[in-house]
């Protein structure tokens, strides 16, 4: 795979990685004992991370324990116009926006790309936040573009953000773990490859998750 020297990233990005996600992961220790179980650790970029999504907490926290990674995540376009706050946010993460209901070939590109320059991007298979894992089923978008670009694929399970702030959108004291799971590499390179690929990580994930 040929890659080109990353992509540059946007002043405000280049501001919130070193300032904001530090802070909101002592914000997050002090409030909500956050804990990070790095297990094995993350391998070398480009790779693909895929996580649960219970809650807006998911995408820093779970940029913050790859904090360095040069982690990109896809987020809905929704999102955008509903708190000047959250809007600032997913610029700042720099997320690779994606429409409902579409054929996402710009996102895909945009995806592609980052893991070309030696980044990685982030997904949530579950598309949405739920209240259970697994009730909204899964997207085969992570393991796609891990089959597409013979990249790995990291597991991450987060425990706890549902009880700190829902899908009700508020807040609540609690603790929130987490926990780096393996390192899943594609075997194979046709759609029964990215099939395996999902069930692998959906399996890990309903095993770690309480």
């Amino acid at each position: 795979m040929n890659r080109s020297a990353p992509a540059q990233r946007s002043l405000k990005s280049r501001l919130f990685w070193p300032v904001v996600i530090p802070s909101i992961k002592l914000g997050a220790r002090l409030l909500w004992r956050l804990r990070v179980d790095r297990g094995p650790g993350f391998p070398e970029p480009p790779f693909v991370l895929a996580a649960n999504h219970y809650s807006f907490l998911d995408p820093p926290l779970v940029g913050a324990a790859a904090y360095g990674k040069r982690a990109r995540f896809i987020a809905l376009v929704d999102l955008y116009g509903n708190h000047r706050s959250l809007d600032w946010t997913l610029d700042a993460l720099d997320v690779i926006a994606v429409r409902r209901g579409t054929v996402p070939l710009g996102t895909v590109r945009a995806c592609l790309a980052h893991l070309d320059e030696g980044g990685v991007v982030g997904v949530f298979p579950e598309g949405i936040r739920v209240e259970q894992f697994g009730e909204a089923g899964f997207k085969r978008g992570a393991a796609w573009l891990a089959v597409k670009r013979q990249v790995p694929m990291v597991a991450v399970a987060v425990i706890g953000s549902d009880r700190v702030l829902g899908i009700d959108n508020h807040f609540r004291p609690g603790r929130i773990r987490v926990v780096v799971g393996p390192t899943l590499h594609p075997i194979g390179s046709d759609n029964a490859a990215i099939d395996e690929l999902t069930d692998r990580w959906a399996r890990w994930v309903a095993e770690t998750l309480p």
